[in-house]
C-alpha cells in the first residue's frame, strides 16, 4: 500500500523513532511510505517532505491540508497515518476530501475541551501506544473504544543483546561509582523531570549522571553542568551504546524498553508518573504508563525525595541476571516489532477496505457447459455464454484478471494502487470443460485464471459414486496431463485441491495432512513446478487444516463462504464469491464490484442472529 507519515515536532521525539521504524519494516514489505514531518532526525530511507505542523493558525493549517492534497494525487496515497494532534488535524481534513482513512497513533495523553470533544481528530482508528492512553480517550474523549488498538512501541529485539554488568575499573569500585544515564529531552515536562532529578541526585559525588536528548542546554541547567559529576551529552543517535556503558538507565518510553532488553535497570520516570525501579513485578504497571509518561488521570505521581533509594535498588537488580533475562523476554514480547507491523499491516488494509467498500473480487466457477444438456443435477456450471458475457462485461469495465503468482512475494500490496483494478477467477475440480469450453473464451480475451485440481482421480467421484441414487452427479471427466501442460504455458495458474476431495475438516489429523502433503507433492513431481495455492473442497476448513496448507508450504488458500472481508486478512482463508447458473447479468455484475461480500457478510450476520434468537427463545 501507499502510506503518508504525518508527524509534528521541532526536536526528535519517541514518535518519530516509531514512525521511522514502522517506515522502515513497511518499506521492507513491499509498500510505499513518505514522511511528511517539521524536523527529522532519524535517517529513513522514505521520502521527507518538511511541513510546519506547529505553525497552528487557521491559514496555515489550511495551507497544510492544500500541501497534504497534492503529496496524496502525487503519491497516490491510499492511508495516512498521523503520530501528533497538530498533523492529525490537518490530515483529517484533507482525507476526508481526498476520501481516504485516517489512522492515528496516540503516543501521549490528550487534552480534553470541548473542541477536541466535538472533532475527535482519531480517524477511523487509533493505535494506543499503553493503557492509560486508550483509558482517556475513550472515557474523557468518549473515542469508541472498539475503534481503539492497543499496540505498543515496536522494538526488534534481535538488535538489542543482552549485555553483562558494565566492567568497573578498581578506582570506579573503590569510590563506589555509577554511571547514571538520564535520557529525554531537555524541554517541556521531560525538563521539568530532568531538572528534579538532577537536584535530587548531583550533591552524591559518586554517581556519574550524564544527560542525553536536547539540542541546548536550558539556562536552569547551568548550575549542574559546572558540577564535576554531571555531564549534558546533548542529541546522540547511538543511544544503545550509552545505555551498554551505563550501569542505571532513567527514563521513559523507548529508552526503558531498549534499557531493558539490554539487560540494565531502569527507573522509570516519565512526564506523568514515577514507576521506580521496573522488576516483573512491577512491569505490567510500567507498561500501562509506557514507562511513566502517560496516566490516564491529569495527575502527574513523583517521588524524588527518595529517587537514591530507587538509584540502590537498581544497583541490586544489576546483580540479579534471573531476572533481568526475564524481564527481557516479557519486554520482548510486549514490544515485538514483527507481530506489531503486522497487525498495522492488517489495519491500514481492513480500515482501506472498510472506508472504501471495495475489495479485489475473487470469483468462483467450477465447469463451463457449451449448453444446458451438458449440466449435472448440481448448480456448479455456467454455460458457455454466460461465462463470456461475464468476461465481456470485465474487459469492457477495465479489469484485469490475476493469478495468485501474480501476488507473491508481496505483490498483493500493490492491488489498491492507481491503475489496478484487479480480478480473480479461480475453477475447483479441474473438469475438461475448463480445457475445451472455458480455455477457447479466456484467450480469446486474453484472460488468466487460477484452476486447483483434484490429484488423484480422473472423474468427479467424490459427487458420482455416492448413495443414494437420487443424489448422484452425472460423471464428469477431469483434465489429463497434456490440457493442464499447455494452459499453464498459456499462463493458467494451477493450485492443489487434495487427493480425493473430502471434507477437510472432517477428517482425522494425518489423514488431513495426507491429502494436502501428498496432493502438492503429486503435482509438482507430475508438472514439475511448484504449486503454492490450495482450496479447501466443499469450503471445509479449521485453525487445524489451516496451520497444515501453511506447514505445507503454500502461499495462498482459498475458501468459499468463510473468511473476512478483507482479502490479506488471513491469506489462508480468502473468501470468494461463487457463480450460479441462476445468476442474471445484474447478479454478477454485483459480484464482480468489490462491494459484494459486504452485503454477503451483512446476510450471514443477520441469518446467524436470527437463528441464535430461534434457538434462545425455545
Amino acid at each position: 500500500m501507499n502510506i503518508l507519515m504525518a508527524l509534528s515536532q521541532k526536536e526528535v521525539t519517541g514518535a518519530e523513532v516509531y514512525a521511522v521504524t514502522l517506515t522502515q519494516e513497511l518499506l521492507n514489505r513491499g509498500h510505499k511510505v513518505v514522511i511528511v514531518s517539521d524536523t527529522l532526525t532519524t535517517p529513513t530511507d522514505a521520502p521527507f517532505i518538511p511541513l510546519a505542523f506547529n505553525q497552528r493558525s487557521l491559514g496555515s493549517r489550511l495551507q497544510h491540508v492544500k500541501t497534504l492534497l497534492k503529496i496524496i494525487r502525487e503519491y497516490d496515497i491510499q492511508v495516512v497515518h498521523a503520530h501528533s494532534r497538530a498533523s492529525s488535524w490537518s490530515c483529517a481534513l484533507a482525507c476526508k476530501i481526498a476520501h481516504i482513512p485516517l489512522i492515528t497513533s496516540t503516543h501521549g495523553r490528550q487534552p480534553v475541551h470541548f473542541s477536541r470533544k466535538l472533532i475527535k481528530g482519531f480517524g477511523q482508528y487509533s493505535i494506543c501506544v499503553c493503557e492509560n492512553i486508550q483509558k482517556q480517550i475513550t472515557r474523557d474523549l468518549g473515542f469508541a473504544p472498539e475503534r481503539t488498538l492497543l499496540l505498543r512501541n515496536m522494538v526488534d529485539p534481535s538488535t538489542f543483546t543482552f549485555n553483562p554488568p558494565r566492567e568497573r575499573s578498581e578506582e570506579e569500585e573503590a569510590q563506589n561509582t555509577v554511571v547514571i544515564s538520564l535520557i529525554g529531552r531537555l524541554s517541556g515536562p521531560k525538563g521539568d523531570v530532568a531538572y528534579e532529578v538532577l537536584k535530587a541526585l548531583s550533591p552524591y559525588e559518586h554517581l556519574k549522571l550524564r544527560i542525553i536528548g536536547g539540542k541546548d542546554i536550558p539556562e536552569r541547567f547551568t548550575p549542574f553542568s559546572q558540577l564535576s559529576n554531571v555531564e549534558f551529552l546533548g542529541y546522540q543517535r547511538d543511544i544503545p551504546a550509552f545505555i551498554r556503558s551505563s550501569d542505571v538507565i532513567i527514563g521513559a518510553g523507548r529508552v526503558g524498553i531498549e534499557a531493558i532488553l539490554s539487560g540494565r535497570p531502569v527507573i522509570a520516570i516519565g512526564e506523568a508518573l514515577d514507576e521506580g525501579v521496573v522488576t516483573t513485578k512491577s512491569l505490567p504497571a510500567a507498561l500501562s504508563s509506557n514507562f511513566g509518561d502517560i496516566n490516564d488521570v491529569k495527575v502527574t505521581r513523583f517521588d524524588f525525595a527518595h529517587l537514591y533509594e530507587h538509584v540502590q535498588a537498581a544497583m541490586t537488580l544489576s546483580r540479579d541476571a534471573e531476572q533481568l533475562q526475564q524481564l527481557r523476554t516479557l519486554v520482548a514480547q510486549e514490544f515485538n516489532l514483527d507481530s506489531i507491523v503486522t497487525s498495522i499491516e492488517k489495519l491500514y488494509a481492513k480500515t482501506y477496505v472498510q472506508y472504501r467498500h471495495y475489495e479485489v473480487p475473487v470469483i468462483m466457477y467450477h465447469r463451463v457447459v457449451k449448453d444446458e444438456s451438458e449440466a449435472g443435477i448440481h448448480g456448479t456450471y455456467v454455460t458457455a455464454e454466460k461465462f463470456r458475457a461475464h468476461l465481456q462485461y470485465l474487459k469492457d469495465q477495465g479489469y484485469q484478471t490475476i493469478t495468485f503468482e501474480d501476488l507473491r512475494d508481496n505483490r498483493y500490496k500493490q492491488r489498491f494502487d492507481r491503475g489496478n483494478k484487479w480480478v480473480v477467477l479461480t475453477f475447483d475440480d479441474g473438469y475438461v470443460d475448463n480445457y475445451t469450453t472455458a480455455f477457447p473464451i479466456l484467450k480469446e480475451f486474453g484472460f488468466k485464471a487460477v484452476i486447483f485440481l483434484v490429484s488423484d482421480r480422473k472423474y468427479n467421484s467424490w459427487d458420482a459414486d455416492v448413495t443414494p441414487p437420487q443424489k448422484q452427479e452425472r460423471r464428469f471427466e477431469l483434465m489429463p496431463p497434456e490440457m493442464v501442460k499447455e494452459m499453464i504455458a498459456y499462463g493458467i495458474e494451477f493450485g492443489a485441491h487434495t487427493l480425493d476431495h473430502p471434507h477437510l475438516d472432517q477428517l482425522e489429523p494425518e489423514e488431513a495432512r495426507r491429502e494436502i502433503v501428498e496432493s502438492k507433492r503429486q503435482l509438482e513431481e507430475l508438472y514439475q513446478r511448484p504449486f503454492k495455492t490450495f482450496a479447501y473442497p466443499y469450503g471445509g476448513l479449521n485453525e487445524e487444516v489451516k496451520a497444515i496448507v501453511k506447514d505445507a508450504g503454500f502461499d495462498f488458500a482459498v475458501a468459499t463462504d468463510s473468511g473476512d472481508v478483507t482479502l490479506d486478512h488471513d491469506l489462508f482463508q480468502i473468501r470468494r464469491i461463487a457463480i450460479f447458473p441462476g445468476n442474471s447479468m445484474h447478479t454478477f455484475k454485483r459480484k464482480a464490484s468489490g462491494y459484494y461480500n459486504f452485503i454477503k457478510i451483512r446476510r450471514e450476520q443477520r441469518a446467524a442472529a436470527k437463528a441464535a434468537a430461534k434457538a434462545a427463545s425455545r
